[in-house]
């Protein structure tokens, strides 16, 4: 850089102008990404194996189908359905696809992501059209493969109960995994592609995604993170049509759009995609990694509402069906001279489908048998994993069984003063090294959570150890938590289930809970890929005081006991904590799991309290009555340090009551208990003894309501309802009343 002769006054324009002359590369900005290719308008050689006429074809027919099930439903997205097929017809004919239709769950195929998971217009078109070709050749298909399938007749339910849904499902052939919030597709997709790159796997990710899905951030944090991983099998084919629901996708995004992937450091192919012969081009280049060990993303120019009438070009088309006339119009314009009945759409999907030939029937059924012999047996694939795996156990969590006698590391003194977070580091270190397919990291808190330990078992994934099994997802919860989810999701050759926890504050919970809900849908629609993880809910309750309430984890469980399909842990001590991660493995039952930073008691068990192993009922008698012949007082206790509180307090209770103490570790696993075990549940807590039951949470007051009566709550449910302050934990606890003196005078006030 040349030595500055004259100093400068940088907020004149004359001052600027001449360092701009003197010293360009000051004003030059150098990005750092992957490699770019444009292929538009590049005057291409036809490919082997791309019949562009029949993919053309195939395209108008798949369109036709898609419009005419929009049009029978007056619903669904007409607009970025259009502009993708190409985009995605070419995909399934290109030979980079390995997919087999007869069995469109096995394990060794490709995984594809629609992450663009309205447009299912498209993707009920486009299985449709897979299997009438299938049919028309006399083809059959065993069960497996007709669940995951879609016929053309079946387009006439579009959106109506029973028929094809109206987000992408992945108990359908072609999805992995169940979309339709916009921008989730991106991190499940690489969640994908780093369980299968982790082990040994050449398995590929395809992506079908819209451009402004880049809007999300979450999208923003996988873009990072795939790029960092070096995932070179994950491609994003991506529908660049300039346009969202509401607009231009330039009404959010200032700058030019492909800076967006390219300054994350991924390769870049564009390509017009409405030509096949780019498409197929770019995605043959994308699968050879054509320029290193980085994700590619196709950036496929196109014309959203692509034949849609005069909603062609706009942003009305994303999800505004034409009125039955103007889509009468826009069919015969593409050539389909359908009956044209409104409200009788079967009739025009028969005429669309009746145009499906027989050379070009032929010709898809031989792109499809290309696409199944990219799948290697099963038994190869294991191969592959047991080398790149050597030295590992290859067993999923369901081996993880709780030995008869545990080993000393999961054992915990009774009396010592134990935070429950030391459970699960010494926990999730002993099942790390029982299982090949476990998964853990946190956001940016690894030190603070301590899941480093076990992290570190394998270490930490990067382009320098692929086979890591930990991760440094940085403070970016709402990737870590739909990338953990979506690779609990999967099913490995030789049927080995992945296995995740993801971890950050309680009180920063919510922000995956969509991830986690998408997942919880998935596993209902489709439960062959339903998903074990935990989710683990650190610095639970007002123990983190210095914090302030910006780190208090005092109410997150409200959002997560409304879901179905996950259950709440919240063990009292670390011996509990052991207990319940074995039963939440061995159930397979997604978790939030509780855990607290400073040092908590670990129970004495003697004298009658059972063994720590009865958290796992959800609740237990810590302390029966003693028929003191008082009045009776019933107290449901959560949490660790309310309990140790309690005790203190025991002896001045029972001057007047007689007292009777149940630990409640999880709501929802007691509710269970009492339907598939009434007797048990009721010597825990008999229906009569609920008129004398106050609850005590150091949190939501209302996650303890299962064991009131409905008018008793919440004038018997004593919790903590405001936000706190900075303090330390017994400051915030005695402001609260739930230190010893302070749950003295609340109950003996009860009492009274």
């Amino acid at each position: 850089m040349p030595v500055l002769s004259t100093r400068y006054n940088l907020l004149e324009q004359a001052a600027l102008e001449a360092l701009r002359s003197a010293e360009p590369d000051r004003f030059q900005y150098r990005p750092e990404g992957g490699a770019h290719l444009n292929l538009r308008g590049l005057p291409l050689e036809p490919l082997a194996g791309i019949d562009e006429e029949k993919i053309a074809a195939l395209c108008r027919i798949v369109r036709g189908l898609a419009f005419a099930a929009v049009d029978g439903a007056q619903s669904g997205h007409p607009g970025g359905s259009s502009s993708k097929a190409e985009i995605v017809l070419t995909l399934l004919a290109s030979g980079v696809l390995a997919f087999d239709a007869l069995h469109p769950k096995l394990p060794g195929r490709d995984r594809v992501v629609w992450s663009a998971g309205h447009c299912t217009p498209l993707f009920h078109a486009l299985l449709a059209l897979v299997f009438e070709t299938l049919r028309r050749k006399g083809i059959s298909l065993d069960s497996a493969a007709a669940s995951a399938a879609v016929y053309p007749e079946e387009l006439a339910r579009f959106r109506r109960f029973g028929g094809p849904s109206g987000h992408v499902e992945s108990s359908y052939a072609l999805a992995d995994t169940s979309t339709g919030s916009s921008g989730h597709g991106f991190s499940a997709a690489l969640g994908f592609a780093a369980l299968h790159q982790s082990c040994g796997l050449d398995t590929k990710v395809f992506v079908i995604a819209g451009d402004a899905e880049t809007e999300e951030g979450m999208s923003y944090e996988a873009r990072n993170l795939a790029a960092n991983l070096g995932m070179h099998n994950l491609l994003v084919t991506l529908d660049y049509n300039g346009f969202g629901i509401d607009g231009p996708i330039s009404d959010v995004l200032p700058s030019p759009y492909l800076r967006h992937w390219f300054a994350a450091g991924w390769n870049l192919i564009e390509a017009e995609g409405h030509d096949i012969r780019e498409l197929a081009y770019a995605y043959r280049l994308a699968a050879t990694a054509f320029a290193g060990r980085l994700p590619t993303v196709v950036i496929c120019h196109t014309t959203k509402g692509k034949h849609y009438g005069r909603l062609e070009g706009t942003a009305d088309s994303h999800g505004t069906p034409l009125s039955h006339q103007e889509y009468v119009a826009a069919m015969r314009e593409l050539g389909f001279d359908i009956p044209g009945r409104e409200g009788d759409a079967g009739a025009d999907i028969r005429t669309v489908t009746d145009a499906l030939g027989e050379a070009e029937s032929d010709y898809l059924l031989a792109r499809l048998q290309c696409a199944a012999a990219r799948i290697a047996p099963e038994p190869e694939l294991v191969g592959h994993m047991q080398s790149a795996l050597a030295g590992r156990a290859l067993a999923d969590y369901t081996a993880l069984q709780r030995p008869d006698q545990l080993p000393a590391e999961l054992l915990f003194r009774e009396g010592d003063l134990v935070p429950t977070r030391k459970a699960t580091e010494a926990w999730f270190t002993w099942a790390m090294k029982r299982t090949a397919f476990f998964y853990l990291g946190a956001g940016d808190l690894m030190k603070s959570i301590l899941t480093g330990k076990a992290e570190n078992v394998y270490g930490v994934m990067s382009r320098d150890n692929p086979l890591g099994r930990g991760f440094r997802f940085g403070i970016a919860e709402q990737n870590m938590a739909m990338m953990s989810c979506a690779m609990a999701q999967d099913v490995l050759p030789g049927g080995f289930r992945p296995m995740t926890a993801f971890a950050t504050y309680g009180v920063f919970t919510p922000m995956m809970a969509n991830a986690v809900r998408m997942t919880l849908i998935n596993t209902d629609v489709h439960p062959q890929a339903s998903a074990f993880f935990i989710m683990l809910a650190a610095h639970d309750g007002p123990e983190t005081g210095e914090d302030g309430p910006t780190h208090h984890g005092l109410f997150w469980m409200s959002l997560f006991t409304a879901y179905p399909g996950i259950h709440v842990y919240k063990p009292l001590d670390a011996n509990e904590a052991v207990e319940m991660l074995f039963h939440a493995a061995n159930r397979g039952v997604p978790v939030v799991f509780s855990v607290v930073r400073p040092p908590t008691p670990v129970l004495r068990r003697e004298g009658g309290v059972p063994p720590a192993g009865a958290a796992i009922q959800g609740a237990y008698v810590f302390k029966p009555f003693r028929g003191n012949g008082r009045q009776k007082l019933v107290l449901a206790i959560s949490g660790g340090q309310v309990m140790a509180n309690v005790l203190e307090i025991v002896p001045d209770l029972e001057r007047i009551a007689d007292v009777k103490l149940v630990a409640v570790t999880s709501p929802q696993l007691y509710e269970e208990l009492r339907q598939h075990d009434p007797r048990k549940a009721n010597e825990i807590l008999s229906d009569e003894e609920r008129q004398y039951v106050v609850t005590l949470h150091n949190g939501w007051r209302g996650f303890l309501y299962p064991f009131l009566l409905p008018a008793d709550y919440p004038r018997r449910a004593f919790g903590i309802d405001r936000f706190s302050r900075s303090g330390k934990p017994p400051e915030i606890y005695a402001r609260a009343g739930f230190d010893p003196g302070g749950l003295r005078e609340r109950l003996l006030a009860y009492l009274r």
